[in-house]
């Protein structure tokens, strides 16, 4: 074995695993057009200060995990460990604030964090993400949810639990984050380091904390929906009451603040079920929320965001799981099988025109056996194999072997075999 390999937390998809990786990419791309959402896509490298600024510094993205490096015109860039940012981004500097709003986008692509790896968790982490920007209202928070599980229920994934819950404004984080910390300061010295560190920069993320998600004074923390202003409140109330409006089965979960600075108000996590969780069903599949002061952190004008990501590696473990498969690919249609020193030539205007025909063709390989050509056109699942020897070639006429029937084998003109194949007759 070469002493080379991907990087740790890094992992390539080989062609058996592409056929559930394009199912999971097309039918996101298919449910996000059909809410008229429209594809961005975005450099994988951006100015670090796209998600210093956005992101937050307590963070664990940037304080923890962000692939920094300076290029060489002494620039400091950062592996993009995330999407949201990099789409407003791009809002901005193209004046997408002067069509109408609002804009709906979606992405797939990698993402990049230096956490330690773990089933469901990479170091490059592919994520399909949609971004509604212009609209503050709470439809625009709805709309995004339901896509996100119309998503999940296409792929077959009707089982996870969608939890929501309200942060509020800037208001309503003062006020709580103040009521938190007297909570949480007679406990202090039997939380985390990191959760120590944060009491002082940033309360809240205490409540995001993995190390101390079992502890006593995180269980029994106040809920933030108790201190929510009365437009706070009527603003989540609303995307309740258009959540049950659409079918869309959720809980309220107090407790999900998510992890970056640019949230505000109505927040989502979509999780497995935690019975029988395994390595494939590790933790929070796809999560989102409204960011309606992330613009204005980029420096452009107060504009209204919100979105969600999905991570694609965690959708396909959860399908594994469940034994989802993703639906058969099309069959090889003909395979050619070049025989003598005329056969090749004939054999590569033949695939030209059979393809040309919208049919598939796996060129066969001059200098090997009929025999053994037929084989590996039998092991490649080809429905007819295509024999052209220097006969064959000189009368213009190819023996089609009809490999997905009962074998029959006739001579039909090089014209005519693409419509042969095609009727399957």
């Amino acid at each position: 074995m070469a002493d080379l390999q991907a990087p740790r937390g890094m992992s390539d998809v080989l062609p058996e695993d592409e056929p559930l990786w394009r199912f999971v990419r097309d039918t996101a791309e298919r449910v996000a057009r059909s809410f008229d959402y429209r594809l961005i896509n975005t450099p994988i490298v951006e100015d670090v200060r796209v998600f210093s600024r956005t992101v937050g510094d307590e963070s664990d993205i940037v304080s923890k995990e962000m692939y920094v490096f300076e290029d060489r015109g002494g620039g400091e860039l950062a592996l993009r460990p995330e999407g949201t940012a990099a789409v407003c981004r791009a809002y901005l500097e193209h004046g997408m604030g002067s069509r109408p709003q609002p804009v709906r986008l979606y992405y797939f692509g990698p993402m990049f964090r230096y956490d330690r790896p773990q089933a469901g968790r990479y170091r490059q982490l592919w994520q399909f993400g949609v971004e509604c920007i212009g609209d503050p209202s709470p439809a625009a928070d709805a709309e995004i949810i339901e896509l996100q599980y119309t998503l999940f229920r296409e792929l077959g994934l009707d089982d996870l639990t969608l939890s929501i819950n309200s942060i509020g404004t800037a208001e309503t984080r003062r006020t709580y984050v103040d009521v938190l910390r007297e909570h949480l300061r007679p406990h202090l010295e039997g939380l985390s380091h990191d959760s120590q560190r944060r009491f002082e920069t940033n309360v809240l993320r205490i409540l995001d904390s993995k190390e101390d998600a079992e502890h006593p004074a995180l269980r029994s923390a106040p809920s933030i929906l108790d201190y929510l202003t009365d437009e706070d409140a009527e603003h989540f109330a609303e995307v309740r009451g258009l959540l049950d409006a659409s079918g869309v089965a959720y809980e309220v979960a107090p407790r999900i603040v998510r992890g970056l600075d640019y949230y505000a108000r109505t927040v989502w996590e979509f999780e497995p079920p935690a019975e029988g969780s395994d390595g494939g069903q590790q933790g929070t599949v796809s999560a989102g929320g409204r960011y309606d002061g992330l613009m204005e952190l980029l420096g452009g004008p107060a504009t209204p965001g919100t979105g969600t990501a999905m991570g694609v590696e965690r959708t396909v473990l959860n399908l594994r799981a469940r034994g989802i498969e993703a639906p058969s690919d099309a069959p090889v249609d003909v395979v050619t099988i070049p025989l003598g020193e005329r056969g090749p030539a004939a054999a590569l205007r033949l695939a030209q025109s059979l393809r040309a025909a919208g049919l598939t063709v796996r060129a066969g390989i001059p200098g090997r056996s009929l025999r053994a050509q037929l084989r590996s056109a039998g092991a490649a699942g080809a429905r007819y194999a295509a024999i052209l020897g220097d006969d064959e070639a000189a009368r213009g006429v190819v023996q089609l072997k009809h490999l997905a029937g009962d074998g029959e084998q006739r001579e039909v003109a090089v014209g005519d075999a693409a419509d042969v194949v095609a009727g399957g007759g």
